[in-house]
């Protein structure tokens, strides 16, 4: 009923004008004392000719309309037979509307160029910063003080900036990088454990970690980067305590600690770009990537997070891992 009252609306005009021209002969006629019959007659008999030939272009119309809406589904990139323009408009919006997706196209094309140069950038970048690093810390190892354990921290913090670059900017491009197979978790879990093995044990909290023999379908270096990230933001915001790592059904990995916790009014936010919160209004250094590229590979990967939190209490951050069970017939 819309796109027929719209219709009616569009072809006001047409009806508006046969009223006035029938009512002007009436009125001559009328005015000249002539029978009125000599117009109603006529008048009935375009009225209905007129009624005949607006239900066909009605229908033709309303052909039309059904064909556009099939073709507004399609993604613009598949957008390529529009109908036959029935009018000098009509031709003249199609050709604005070709117009406008050749230069999306290359705008697209040149967003794609420009994206693929930069992440090229910051890998040969990250691959250079990564030479002074690593030599630095083949020099702290042959020290073992306060000092240079506080130093070998700060610089894995430096390590693990670098990785969010190239992880960053790999997530904003449309390249893959992912190996999706089944990996067992014990392995993975370790190794992120083990790089934060200096500060566990320089900062004096306690880690609880339990292995099971559980498996998952995911990719291992992705959920070992995301796992870092969550370990990362445990101990960072754990003045004091312990954090815990366990593996439940799923199979879902659960770090939680006894850290500062998290605002009511943030949980909903913590996953945005760019939010901090309280606590990155406390900690100046926060740049509110950390959970925010562990919610996007999460979800690249068919995954879960959530994260659970209670102010002076701790935080869980929760990765559900398991994947719909296929039925093989």
């Amino acid at each position: 009923m819309k796109f027929f009252f719209g219709y009616l609306f569009e072809r006001r005009r047409a009806v508006i004008v046969f009223i006035i021209f029938s009512a002007v002969f009436a009125s001559s006629f009328a005015l000249y004392g002539l029978p009125l019959r000599a117009v109603t007659y006529p008048a009935a008999i375009c009225a209905f000719i007129g009624a005949a030939m607006i239900a066909a272009d009605f229908f033709k119309a309303l052909r039309r309309h059904r064909r556009l809406g099939e073709i507004l589904k399609l993604p613009a990139e598949l957008i390529e037979n529009l109908p036959e323009p029935q009018s000098l408009n009509e031709r003249d919006y199609q050709e604005i509307v070709l117009k406008l997706k050749e230069e999306a196209r290359a705008l697209e094309l040149k967003n794609e160029l420009g994206m693929a140069e930069m992440t090229e950038y910051y890998t040969v970048w990250v691959h250079q910063i990564k030479t002074p690093i690593a030599s630095m810390r083949l020099r702290l190892q042959n020290e073992d003080s306060p000092l240079s354990r506080r130093l070998s921290s700060d610089l894995f913090r430096i390590e693990q900036y670098v990785e969010m670059v190239l992880a960053y900017m790999r997530l904003e491009s449309d390249s893959s990088d992912y190996v999706i197979k089944e990996y067992p978790l014990d392995p993975i879990i370790r190794q992120a454990i083990k790089r934060f093995a200096a500060e566990f044990i320089d900062r004096k909290i306690s880690l609880e970690y339990k292995e099971t023999d559980m498996s998952a379908v995911i990719d291992e270096k992705w959920l070992l980067f995301v796992l870092e990230q969550i370990i990362s933001n445990a101990l960072k915001y754990t003045r004091s305590g312990s954090v815990k790592i366990t593996v439940g059904e799923g199979p879902v990995i659960t770090v939680s600690d006894t850290g500062i916790g998290i605002a009511p009014e943030d949980l909903p936010r913590i996953f945005e770009k760019g939010y901090t919160g309280c606590n990155g209004r406390t900690d100046k250094q926060a740049s509110g990537l950390g959970l925010y590229l562990c919610k996007r590979i999460i979800d690249r990967l068919g995954a879960k997070i959530s994260v659970s939190s209670e102010i002076d209490k701790g935080t869980s951050v929760s990765l559900d891992l398991s994947r719909p069970k296929v039925t093989l017939e």
